[in-house]
């Protein structure tokens, strides 16, 4: 669909440039598809007659065509240019998304090269006890409050660029997010949960970054980067299922 949509441009802007209109005096136009001055006269390639004729330079708005022309030429050389842009943008998205593996994960293509994320560890934290994250958390297990926590207070993943884009394959057709981690002594918090008394339902409170997201295949490959430059800090991307506690969590730091 794209490509056709670019050779219906293409083509449009062809004949757009094919012809324009030569001005006359009287308020009139010809339409042509270009003109020559030969001393008083002005001879021109009618486009309704598809033959060539002439008429007295005195006749013609030069100044109006000249114009026109001029403002005309630089409009298609814009369109042509963003067209132009367009498709080698679509070309070298094809060659990123060849890159990426098709097995679930989160990854970064750095100077062609592909970074790959290792999934971290996650715990769950109460009062009580800790207890490492599983596919589900039984609710049994969290009492009143608690916290998902990834070990150690700094990621051994260190991206330097702090608008970076991320590859993510979808192990399932999950929610995904960044967020940002909070520190604490020998960990890092992804998420604060919550235990409702009664319904016994489970809140889970993170500090999301706003995204964009774009869809690179039917397949669960997405393209996400933060909508703002990242500060230094702990970091994460996510994948998850509400209510469930059951994040996977690759996480980096911002240098």
């Amino acid at each position: 669909m794209r490509k056709l949509l670019f050779v219906l441009l293409i083509f449009g802007l062809t004949l757009a440039a094919a012809s324009f209109k030569l001005y006359l005096k009287d308020g009139s136009f010809q339409l042509v598809r270009e003109y020559k001055v030969e001393g008083d006269r002005i001879q021109y390639y009618s486009v309704d007659r598809s033959d060539w004729e002439e008429i007295p330079v005195g006749l013609v708005d030069l100044k109006r065509t000249d114009a026109e022309t001029g403002a005309r030429k630089n409009a298609l050389e814009t369109e042509q240019k963003l067209a132009d842009e367009e498709k080698a943008a679509a070309r070298e998205e094809r060659q990123e998304i060849l890159k990426i593996p098709r097995d679930p994960g989160v990854y970064r293509l750095e100077d062609g090269q592909l970074r790959i994320f290792k999934t971290a560890e996650g715990t769950v934290h109460n009062a009580k006890k800790r207890n490492v994250l599983s596919a589900i958390v039984p609710l049994p297990v969290i009492t009143g409050k608690a916290t998902l926590e990834i070990p150690g207070e700094h990621a051994s993943e260190v991206v330097k660029d702090n608008s970076p884009e991320f590859f993510l394959q979808l192990s399932e057709f999950e929610t995904f997010a960044i967020v940002k981690l909070t520190p604490e002594k020998g960990v890092r918090i992804v998420e604060r949960i919550t235990i409702q008394p009664v319904t016994k339902e489970t809140v889970e409170e993170r500090t999301t970054v706003p995204i964009f997201t774009k869809q690179l295949s039917e397949n669960g490959l997405n393209k996400i980067w933060p909508q703002d430059p990242l500060e230094k800090g702990e970091y994460a991307v996510i994948e998850y299922t509400e209510t469930k506690i059951n994040a996977q969590i690759r996480d980096f730091r911002i240098e």
